[in-house]
């Protein structure tokens, strides 16, 4: 039996453009991005001029209005494109995701104003975004944030620290929630920040164990001011803000998580059938042709999910307990199924010749990001039986 060669997922898009959409993204990946993914994440190199390449393509803006540069894309198809740039390297998936995520609250909440004046740059201009809202004292309980936002006439006066901010030190902008009012969550608002702010700085990227290409970095704001032009939404509006753009990142994140899934195990499947063993390919071995009938039926549940919660959002449905169930599911998924994957290769999963050990590396952390998935078990709880008793 010969080894297979991958094939590519067979999805059920909308519309021909939608269908066109994929194909270019699928040409972008085979010439740009997957020739290079391994070594370059071992290098810790951050593809900055594949980023200016998606925006060109229009690959930035995908969910977003066209008015202002964006894609015109329902959540359905835009996911669908994560899952196939994830596939090919994560640190580009999660990187497209995240600079979506920071764009949400200005495109879901400025004025039109600041939707003139902003958008157009950050959707379609060449720059990327930064989302920060966690900090070192406060992840999952980000509404304790002390990050500060002190009035000063017509500007506001931002100090204090975010921590694990993807593109942190890179960014051209970020969205940042600080405290501008009391304790809690009705105390903190949005602002739109430029990344070259006076005042504004960035730690050494963090030492991760994978997604080395990515840079994940403190950002120090030391006195940054930024004028109330910038304040999206109303004051103690953000936190608000930021769940509703979490929600929507939670489906970002199940996305690449299937997308990193797809990818260890065509590795698996292409390796097993070409490795001979007693005379014939290990994926005669029922133990193992059971191992990969598991990995692609949790793969095909895990993008079912996400792929309907994508379409209650695209109707203007509640979708919060659905979007937390796909981040939940789609990033246990990918730890379970590229750990399978590195057992199918056996010592050779183990080694930096193939790309297993590289996907189980990065799995893990999407089962962190986003809410980690003991907070998403406590969000779909409370939508099932109401907030806890204290």
């Amino acid at each position: 039996m010969p080894d297979r060669a991958p094939q590519p997922v067979e999805r059920q898009l909308p519309t021909e453009e939608s269908r066109d959409l994929i194909a270019l993204v699928r040409d972008i990946i085979e010439r740009e991005i997957a020739p290079r993914a391994a070594e370059e994440e071992e290098a810790g190199h951050f593809p900055r001029e594949l980023f200016t390449l998606l925006s060109e393509s229009g690959l930035l803006g995908l969910p977003y209005d066209s008015e202002y540069g964006g894609g015109d894309q329902p959540y359905e198809v835009y996911l669908q494109v994560l899952e196939e740039l994830a596939s090919a390297r994560l640190t580009v998936g999660l990187g497209v995701s995240v600079h979506s995520l920071s764009c949400h609250a200005l495109a879901g909440y400025g004025s039109k104003q600041q939707q003139s004046d902003h958008l157009p740059a950050m959707l379609g201009g060449g720059l990327l975004g930064a989302y920060c809202l966690s900090e070192p004292s406060s992840g999952s309980d980000a509404a304790s944030l002390r990050t500060k936002a002190v009035r000063d006439g017509d500007d506001w006066v931002i100090t204090g620290t975010k921590a694990w901010i993807t593109h942190g030190g890179i960014a051209d902008f970020c969205t940042v929630l600080a405290r501008t009012g009391g304790e809690g969550a009705r105390g903190i608002t949005a602002f739109l920040v430029p990344g070259d702010a006076e005042g504004l700085n960035a730690a050494a990227p963090e030492k991760k164990m994978g997604m080395k290409g990515s840079p994940t970095a403190q950002i120090h704001f030391d006195g940054v001011r930024v004028s109330d032009a910038r304040r999206i939404g109303d004051e103690g509006q953000g936190f608000a803000i930021a769940l509703s753009a979490l929600d929507s990142g939670r489906l970002g994140i199940a996305a690449c998580a299937i997308g990193v899934a797809q990818a260890a195990l065509e590795e698996a499947v292409s390796y097993a059938t070409g490795r001979l063993q007693f005379g014939r390919p290990i994926a005669d071995f029922q133990g193992l042709r059971f191992m990969l009938a598991d990995m692609a039926t949790r793969i095909e549940a895990g993008r079912s999910l996400y792929l309907a919660a994508a379409r209650l959002r695209d109707a203007g449905r509640p979708f919060s307990r659905e979007a937390a169930m796909a981040k939940l599911f789609c990033t246990d998924t990918a730890m379970s199924v590229t750990t399978d994957a590195v057992q199918v290769l056996g010592g050779y999963g183990y080694t930096l010749d193939f790309p297993v050990e590289r996907y189980m590396r990065e799995a893990k952390v999407l089962q962190i990001v986003e809410g980690t998935n003991q907070i998403q078990r406590m969000v779909i709880a409370r939508h099932l039986a109401g907030p806890e008793t204290r």
